[in-house]
């Protein structure tokens, strides 16, 4: 599965930045999602609550070192702060459906800034199916915004502008492990974008996710 998928997203690359194949690019894009949400989809009707919590890699370097609660929050966070905050200039899904009390989270950020154990800390903090649901709701957004792109929109650049909203929002941590995203997603244009919040970042979380899982379960 693991090479199958991180093929597919290496002909992504190429396709979407050419006009002829672009469109090609965009149907196998959410192909891509929808087989990476469907692994998430699965660990949701095969683990056990605790499972979602644990860090069987903790002090390691890697996304393995997280947990799967986290991982989830994390890739559907920067995926709703990219899509509506920097490309619709909309209001976040998160904020809309108030989905911070739903999912019961302490934070409101990406959660770059935690570390350790504040990472298992949060992750039991949090509604699982309140988190899938929001999740669910990213993904649908962002789906939907990938399908009306033209070629052409690549070229658009994350503004000044952009940047001073998305820093009035407070959604990502000041901290050395986080602020340096704000600075990374407005040197983007939306080429950039895509080919690493909507795809590469899922493909890298998921892949660790389930790292995490094969060693709770020995697989």
């Amino acid at each position: 599965m693991g090479d199958e998928q991180s093929k597919l997203c290496l002909n992504i690359k190429d396709e979407i930045s050419s006009e002829t194949t672009f469109q090609m690019g965009i149907d196998n894009l959410l192909l891509l999602r929808r087989r990476l949400f469907n692994v998430l989809s699965q660990f949701k009707a095969d683990l056990c609550r605790e499972d979602f919590n644990a860090m069987p890699y903790i002090g390691v370097d890697g996304f393995h070192s997280k947990t799967i609660a986290y991982s989830i929050w994390h890739i559907f966070r920067i995926e709703d702060i990219v899509v509506h905050t920097l490309i619709n200039c909309d209001e976040q899904i998160f904020f809309s459906d108030n989905y911070q009390e739903k999912i019961g989270s302490p934070i409101i950020t990406t959660g770059n800034e935690l570390v350790g154990q504040q990472i298992a800390d949060f992750s039991l903090a949090l509604d699982l199916d309140a988190l899938y649901q929001y999740a669910s709701s990213v993904k649908a957004s962002t789906d939907k915004m990938l399908k009306k792109l033209i070629f052409d929109d690549l070229k658009r650049n994350i503004t000044a502008e952009d940047k001073l909203r998305l820093e009035s929002l407070e959604v990502v941590s000041l901290s050395e492990n986080a602020q340096w995203l704000i600075n990374y997603w407005c040197s983007q244009d939306l080429h950039g974008l895509i080919l690493m919040p909507f795809s590469e970042h899922w493909l890298a979380h998921i892949f660790a996710c389930m790292t995490i899982r094969n060693k709770l379960y020995s697989i």
